[in-house]
C-alpha cells in the first residue's frame, strides 16, 4: 500500500467485475452480456462517427441521445439524465441523493456495487434481508432512511417484483429518493417509469448493456423527475462535463430508435431462458424465477463451487458467489441455443457422473 495514498482509499473495497478471460473456444455465460449483436443500425452509425470529427469534443449534453431516450419513454428531455454507464449514473446518483444522514437501505442479496459506492462517499447503508424465497419485500422497507435503492429484477438473483408494489413503497416513503435500477427490466418485467410523473422521488435507472448488446459502449441512463435529474447534472458537471463520447452516443441513438431489433434479441433470450429453465429442473436443479437474461441455480445434490469448477475444466464460465446465503448457487447467463445446449449436456454429463 501506498503511503500517498488518501486515508479513504485504504479502507476501500472495490468492486469486483465478472471475469473476462482470454480462452478460445470458451461458452461465457459470467457476466450477463447478451449472446446476440448490437443493432446493425448501431454499428453502422458507430463506424459513420469514426472519422475526423473526433478530434471535437462531444456534446456535453448528449441532447440527441437525450431526446431520442425522453421519445422512447414518452417523458420530457428534462427527465433524463445520461451517463458512461449505469454504473457511473448510480455513482451519481449516490452523491446526489443519499448523503442525509439516516442509513441507505438495499438488499442484503443485491448489486455488489452499492455498498463500493456507500463506502467512497461515506454513506451509512442498512441492508435489508431478503425474505426466504430470496424476494424483495417493500414492506420490510419502512424505516427512517435517507434513500432505497434495489434493483428490479434483483441481481443476482433475478426474481422481479411488480409495479403496484413499487407504488405501494413510494407511497409511504416520500421524504426521500426512491431509486430503481432496471438493467434486466426488459427481459420479463414492467418498469416503473410509468410512476415517475407521479412521485417526484422516483428515479429509474436503465442500461443498454443488456437488453440492447452495447455494454462495451457503455451507456446508461436515468429517468425521473425533473428535480432529481438537475441534481445529477450538477454532479456530472463537477465531475466530468463529456461522459459520452460521439461514437456513444450516435450507437446509443441508433440502438434505442431499433426496436425491430431489440424485441427480436429479448424474445429470444425470454425463450431459451424458458427452455433452459426446464432442462435444469429435469436436471434436478432448484431455479429461482427469473425476469432476467440469467438464472441463479442450486442443485440440492451438488456443491455450487464445484460444479462451476467442473464447468470451466470444459470451458464453460459461470458466476460463483462465495456469500452468505447463496453460496451454494450459481448464475449462469442466458447464452446462444448453441451455448445452452452445450451447457446442459456438461451439466448432465456432471450431475449424472
Amino acid at each position: 500500500m501506498s503511503k500517498f495514498w488518501s486515508p479513504i482509499v485504504h479502507q476501500l473495497t472495490p468492486y469486483v467485475p465478472g471475469e473476462q478471460p482470454k480462452i478460445n473456444d470458451l461458452i461465457k455465460l459470467n457476466t450477463n452480456e447478451n449472446p446476440y449483436g448490437p443493432s446493425p443500425k448501431a454499428l453502422t452509425a458507430i463506424e459513420i462517427e469514426t472519422g475526423n470529427s473526433l478530434r471535437l469534443y462531444s456534446d456535453p449534453t448528449s441532447e440527441r441521445l437525450v431526446r431520442s431516450i425522453a421519445q422512447y419513454y414518452q417523458l420530457k428531455p428534462k427527465q433524463v439524465f445520461v451517463g458512461n454507464g449505469s454504473d457511473e449514473v448510480l455513482a451519481h446518483t449516490f452523491q446526489a441523493l443519499f448523503q442525509h444522514g439516516k442509513p441507505l437501505l438495499f438488499p442484503d442479496i443485491t448489486y455488489s456495487f452499492y455498498p463500493v459506492y456507500c463506502k467512497l462517499y461515506n454513506i451509512t447503508a442498512e441492508t435489508v434481508r431478503l425474505n426466504k424465497n430470496l424476494e424483495i419485500d417493500v414492506n420490510d422497507y419502512q424505516r427512517p432512511n435517507s434513500g432505497i435503492i434495489f434493483p428490479n429484477p434483483n441481481a443476482p438473483t433475478g426474481h422481479g417484483i411488480g409495479v403496484d408494489a413499487i407504488e405501494a413503497l413510494l407511497k409511504k416513503n416520500t421524504d426521500s429518493a426512491v431509486v430503481i435500477d432496471e438493467a434486466y427490466i426488459d427481459f420479463g418485467g414492467t418498469s416503473a417509469v410509468t410512476l415517475i410523473d407521479r412521485y417526484p422521488n422516483l428515479l429509474v435507472i436503465q442500461t443498454l448493456s443488456k437488453s440492447r448488446s452495447l455494454a462495451g459502449l457503455r451507456v446508461g441512463f436515468a429517468l425521473g423527475n425533473e428535480a432529481l435529474i438537475a441534481g445529477l447534472t450538477r454532479v456530472k458537471d463537477s465531475f466530468n462535463s463529456y461522459p459520452l463520447s460521439s461514437i456513444a452516443i450516435s450507437g446509443a441513438c441508433a440502438a434505442i430508435t431499433d426496436k425491430a431489433h431489440f424485441e427480436y434479441t429479448r424474445k429470444r433470450i425470454i425463450s431459451a431462458r424458458a427452455l433452459l429453465t426446464t432442462q435444469l429442473n429435469a436436471l434436478g436443479f432448484n431455479i429461482i424465477p427469473s425476469q432476467a437474461n440469467f438464472l441463479f441455480v442450486t442443485h440440492p445434490e451438488h456443491d455450487a463451487a464445484d460444479l462451476a469448477s467442473q464447468l470451466r475444466v470444459k470451458n464453460i464460465i459461470v458466476r460463483y458467489f462465495n456469500k452468505p446465503r447463496i453460496d451454494q448457487y450459481l448464475r449462469i447467463t442466458i447464452g446462444t441455443d448453441d451455448e445452452c445446449k452445450t451447457l446442459v449436456s456438461a451439466l448432465k454429463n456432471i450431475v449424472n457422473g
